[in-house]
């Protein structure tokens, strides 16, 4: 009867040890919510790219900082998918990164903001190009204020969204190679139009590096 009993609340430990189905799926979420997080800043700034060189619009000095704050928000759950595919990530590592990326994603409001505000007297048309009504420096702003919910939310619910165990997928190593294209760009085009100045001007008019622009 005592071997009977043992047996039993062996196999009762057993059962608790085997992770429910919802425990299995949480991880997942949380590991591709990391990847979705990077590839949705990489088409925002694929997306400034198309408005730089498919309307020849140049970002400014606020909008340059504004990119930067969207690629180090990134490195955040960039941080949290590297730690997955290792097969080290914890609930430290977790919050880590997307504590990380509220700080930017507050940096990268406070630019935006400025922005807005220097533009914000009446008929004032701002600066470049608007998508669906506002300019793309709001946009900027509403993609931030995103970014800090949404690490809020999977900071909230850490314990049960840190992938722990989860298998890395091809997709991560291409959305990664993407980012690391996509900070390149940036780097390479900044220098294009900046040139061999410390500062960017206020109002850029041409690729200063290849161009002959007018005197500052």
């Amino acid at each position: 009867m005592v071997r009977n009993y043992d047996i039993e609340v062996e196999s009762l430990s057993d059962a608790e040890r085997t992770p429910s189905r919802a425990g299995r799926v949480f991880p997942i979420v949380g590991f591709w919510g990391a990847n979705l997080f990077v590839l949705a800043y990489i088409g925002v700034l694929a997306g400034g790219f198309i408005v730089q060189f498919g309307l020849h619009e140049f970002p400014c000095p606020l909008c340059m900082l504004q990119r930067y704050s969207m690629m180090l928000a990134s490195l955040g759950p960039l941080y949290i998918i590297v730690r997955t595919r290792r097969g080290s990530v914890t609930m430290a590592d977790f919050c880590l990164g997307y504590g990380v990326s509220i700080l930017s994603a507050v940096l990268g409001a406070a630019e935006s903001a400025r922005h807005i505000l220097l533009h914000i007297q009446p008929g004032d048309p701002g600066y470049g190009s608007k998508a669906f009504g506002l300019s793309t420096y709001t946009w900027a702003f509403i993609t931030f204020t995103i970014v800090i919910a949404f690490c809020g939310v999977m900071m909230t619910f850490a314990p049960w969204l840190t992938p722990r165990g989860v298998k890395a997928h091809a997709i991560s190593t291409v959305i990664m190679w993407l980012f690391a294209l996509i900070v390149v760009a940036n780097l390479v085009m900044i220098v294009f139009l900046e040139g061999l100045h410390f500062l960017l001007p206020g109002d850029p008019a041409c690729y200063e590096l290849v161009q002959n622009c007018s005197p500052r």
